[in-house]
């Protein structure tokens, strides 16, 4: 079997790695920049902008794959599933329109509105700044301002934690474009990923992610510091009903699409914000989470390739797919100043990770030497009985690591962990 992978991140040397292990598979690589890890595992690369369909269609074609799996939101938005499929390349990502459940905020609030989907919040889309501001100005209570379309994961800005009032609306100045304005949801944060093949959605382990740059989840957003998975795939500050409700949510959003003339194939995202009334949507993403991706396929002990299979020709089941009952802990190292200002450029040496997995991300490789570049450059994957000896692996790695670079040692902690169980206990 020779398939694509489109991508060039942490997520998509973790979606290589996975095929790899099947020993059969051929891997392929469209990537913008060189991943020394995608490219160790890849029969041939190709680096060109992953928003080049032109040229993704033509080094398909050369290479003779069959099948692709798409890595980022980006390629998606501009419509790579729908090229390649064109070509007769079987894809694991949804087409241009089906991926507006990530790539238009908009679109996907008034989806679930249409169809009377739980878990919508209360919201307001505005294309005018001008009228999201005069409703933030008369607004009483807090609120998260976002964007219409793709920010990485960086573009929302959440009332009363990042920004007042006076920051809100300087925010919506600044995007000067659609927003979409929700309520602020309290609780605590989940992901739900799934794979899909257009009738069926067969659930991976859950796991929380880890937004905020600095230690005890201070700091600017960034796309996600780490993360961690449970022994159980469960979280323990999420109930088996509350697991139930969201995967009922996102089986929902699937039927839905479908209805609107969408088959939905790929991976579906759903990012929940566990609350007093149970789980809300924060956002659904078209795509492996990353981190979140390092977790769950490091876990997977099925046959990657089959799931590719079972997803492109609509059978996949769940006998298809298989997780370890395991604690994965994923610590990403990152520039010095990330990601306002990162420092690119900088070497940096990896000491002994012991047990733990390497992932390379945005880091350059020359003459067998690593520099930064300007986002997450390397991550490492702790995977044990339990938790606490998942992140051991995980942090013995991480602190190795010379150079000017810097994470969070406090990911996958039970002291964090605790927080987040009493913080729930709480709300409810």
């Amino acid at each position: 079997m020779r398939i694509l992978v489109v991508g060039g991140g942490g997520r998509e040397h973790a979606i290589a790695s996975a095929l790899h292990r099947t020993g059969e598979t051929e891997i392929f690589s469209v990537m913008a920049k060189k991943n020394p890890g995608i490219a160790r595992l890849a029969k041939e690369i190709c680096l060109v902008p992953e928003t080049d369909l032109a040229r993704i269609e033509a080094f398909a074609g050369k290479t003779g794959v069959t099948h692709a799996i798409i890595g980022p939101e980006a390629p998606l938005e501009a419509g790579v599933v729908d090229r390649l499929s064109g070509a007769g390349v079987a894809c694991v990502g949804p087409t241009k329109n089906a991926a507006r459940i990530e790539t238009d905020k908009a679109f996907c609030r008034n989806l679930m509105t249409k169809y009377n989907i739980s878990g919508n919040p209360d919201y307001r889309v505005y294309q005018d700044p001008s009228e999201a501001i005069a409703f933030v100005k008369d607004h009483e209570g807090d609120l998260a301002v976002k964007p219409v379309g793709l920010t990485g994961g960086k573009g929302v800005r959440i009332m009363g934690e990042q920004v007042d009032k006076a920051g809100a609306i300087e925010y919506i100045r600044e995007v000067n474009g659609g927003v979409v304005l929700e309520e602020r949801l309290k609780g605590e944060e989940f992901t739900l990923q799934a794979f899909v093949d257009g009738f069926h959605i067969v659930p991976m382990p859950l796991v929380q992610d880890h937004k905020r740059a600095g230690k005890g989840d201070t700091g600017p957003n960034t796309g996600g510091m780490g993360s961690y998975s449970m022994p159980d795939h469960m979280l323990p500050f999420v109930s088996r009903k509350d697991h139930t409700t969201a995967l009922s949510i996102m089986a929902s959003v699937v039927a839905a699409l479908k209805k609107e003339g969408h088959p939905y194939k790929g991976i579906l995202y759903g990012q929940f914000m566990n609350t007093s009334d149970g789980p809300k949507v924060i956002e659904f993403n078209a795509r492996f989470g990353d981190p979140e991706a390092m977790n769950v396929l490091t876990l997977l002990c099925s046959d990657f390739s089959r799931v590719v299979t079972g997803i492109t020709e609509g059978t996949l089941t769940a006998s298809n797919v298989a997780f370890e009952k395991a604690a994965t802990v994923c610590k990403y190292l990152v520039p010095e100043g990330y990601p306002q200002a990162p420092l690119s450029g900088r070497p940096l040496v990896t000491g002994e990770k012991g047990n733990a997995i390497l992932y390379y991300a945005n880091v350059e490789e020359r003459e067998g030497k690593l520099y930064t570049l300007t986002s997450r450059t390397l991550a490492f994957v702790g995977k044990a009985d339990t938790l606490p000896e998942a992140e051991q692996i995980a942090e013995k790695a991480a602190s190795k690591v010379e150079g000017e670079v810097f994470h969070r040692s406090d990911i996958g902690t039970q002291t964090l962990l605790d927080q987040r169980i009493s913080h729930m206990k709480e709300l409810r």
